[in-house]
């Protein structure tokens, strides 16, 4: 999903990777996104199911200790 005009294609998470074609990041595999792209770092994350499950149970967790919170 390349956006017209991306200069070159970054991981968000390491944003040190960066290379000018389409890839993978060389630290963790993951796809790399265009410089630019809106979302960035939300489309990285739902890249891979185990991602989102990461973030499911953390707010999860968040919904949890703000229940005991309450109680």
């Amino acid at each position: 999903m390349a956006q017209t005009g991306a200069s070159g294609y970054y991981l968000p998470m390491h944003a040190n990777v960066r290379q000018a074609t389409p890839g993978q990041c060389s630290k963790c595999g993951m796809d790399l996104v265009p410089e630019g792209a809106r979302f960035g770092l939300l489309r990285h994350m739902l890249a891979k199911p185990w991602h989102l499950a990461l973030m499911l149970a953390a707010m999860l967790a968040l919904m949890a200790a703000a229940m005991k919170l309450l109680h």
